[in-house]
């Protein structure tokens, strides 16, 4: 069995870690008894306790055939009501609060209405969600007991190497808690998955479904990730598992307990681009890694701190950043409110700026309104952009300073039938510019024959006309 083989590996590399170096080219067999019963059962008892199985059940609807045409929903509607069915999903979960806090991945409960976490030893509990962030895949629960639990340490995910012997802790395939072994095989890992956060601990320990939320667990009993996602042609372990680092993690828990209803990353107010190899040749770079400054907003952090377009940011505290996804990650971890020292080099000099992190400001008051009427955005709910508004859609920094977006789309709405999507920034309706969602509101108001309306989308301009 291949997967025997491969746990088995893992107390011999031990017992060779603990031996003294004898030369890189020299092997040798376990020489004693008791170097042959080495085993990381003391390691899984001390830590077994703090990895959880995490039940999430949610209520979805299933949609009539007819569901969305006006016809049927007119003559029909009530006829047809749309039906609903209980779905569960399994995952896993670390214990890092002694209170009941438990860590996990935010698509474990994403739409959940009941969460139960069920511990090693058969207790299960009832559990409510604190914080929970799509774009990090990350969710802190709080255990409704007063008992105290043991919690899992949280360790220096900095301090991790490429070659650690690690432990992955979960409940794959719902089969019960289950330890793989194997070691660290990469790290700073990016472009994993959709969304905007990319830097992942690599692992060869068995990673399966079910597995998600759980412990990345270095020698020393400390939590050094949050298993999260692998890569896989056919929905199993192929030894390629990627962790949530435990140094992001501790930010998201901190931001959980001090009763933050978001999870914020700094705003830096400029847009980054990789440094690929021409770009690291056309810029006399020896190798291509770091973030490419592409644009600075202008009062933005980034502006204020000195940075300009084509510099390419190297580090942060003294930490080499690899990668745009490298730095956000870095940024995020330094947290709101404080400062990072970031290393740039432009036109070969090499220089520090220091730049200061806080949320990104709602510059105007975004004055959110639905759009109601007989017009084409009828079933629009609108804001005035602002840096805060466009963090909060994920719109790149370069949307992000001023007129009406888009931030939702009832379903069957006029608006929704013309295509608006949120996201969609509103820049000319019948030859007017539009700058504020009241001025929106005046102009569909005025009921004309016929509707020219230019947006925004992805950087492109889109014309459409109504009538």
């Amino acid at each position: 069995m291949p997967n025997a083989r491969i746990l088995l590996a893992a107390p011999i590399l031990f017992a060779l870690a603990l031996a003294p170096p004898a030369g890189a080219e020299e092997r040798t067999v376990p020489q004693s008894r008791t170097e042959m019963q080495l085993s990381f059962a003391p390691l899984v008892k001390q830590v077994e306790n703090s990895v959880v199985n995490v039940y999430a059940e949610r209520v979805v609807e299933r949609k009539s055939l007819f569901d969305g045409d006006p016809f049927f929903e007119e003559f029909f509607g009530q006829q047809m009501p749309n039906r609903t069915e209980k779905q569960s999903s399994l995952g896993s979960g670390v214990i890092v609060g002694t209170k009941g806090y438990v860590v996990t991945n935010n698509h474990v409960i994403e739409g959940a209405s009941d969460i139960k976490v069920a511990l090693a030893d058969g207790r299960e509990y009832e559990s409510t969600v604190v914080l929970k962030d799509e774009r990090v895949d990350l969710a802190v629960l709080k255990i409704k007991s007063d008992t105290e639990f043991a919690a899992l340490p949280l360790g220096d995910s900095d301090a991790v190497q490429v070659g650690d012997l690690v432990l992955a802790i979960g409940n794959p395939f719902g089969v019960g808690q289950t330890v793989t072994s194997g070691i660290v095989s990469a790290l700073a890992r990016n472009q994993v998955r959709s969304g905007d956060f990319g830097f992942f601990i690599q692992t060869d320990a068995a990673i399966n479904p079910g597995n998600s939320g759980g412990g990345l667990i270095n020698m020393n009993g400390e939590l050094i990730g949050i298993n999260t996602a692998i890569f896989s042609r056919g929905g199993g372990s192929n030894g390629v598992g990627f962790a949530i680092p435990a140094n992001l993690v501790k930010t998201f828990v901190a931001s959980a307990e001090n009763g933050s209803a978001t999870f914020d990353r700094p705003y830096v107010g400029a847009t980054f681009d990789p440094v690929t190899s021409e770009v690291a040749e056309a810029l006399g770079l020896d190798k291509a890694r770091g973030a490419l400054v592409s644009r600075v907003q202008a009062g933005s952090p980034a502006e204020k701190a000195g940075m300009k377009p084509g510099e390419v940011v190297t580090a942060v505290n003294g930490i080499p950043v690899e990668h745009p996804d490298a730095l956000g990650y870095r940024l995020t971890t330094v947290g709101i409110g404080g400062t990072a020292r970031i290393t740039v080099i432009d036109n070969g000099k090499e220089e520090d700026l220091t730049l200061s992190l806080d949320r990104a400001p709602e510059t105007t008051p975004r004055d959110e309104r639905l759009i109601e009427g007989r017009n084409p955005f009828a079933g629009a709910v609108v804001a005035n952009l602002s840096p805060r508004v466009s963090e909060e859609l994920r719109m790149p920094p370069s949307q992000a300073a001023t007129g009406v977006v888009v931030t939702e789309v009832n379903r069957g709405s006029p608006a929704a039938r013309i295509g608006l999507q949120p996201r969609d920034i509103i820049v000319e309706l019948n030859g007017t510019a539009v700058s504020t969602t009241e001025m929106l509101a005046s102009l569909v108001g005025e009921n004309p024959s016929f509707w020219r309306v230019e947006i925004e989308r992805d950087g492109q301009r889109i014309r459409q006309f109504f009538r």
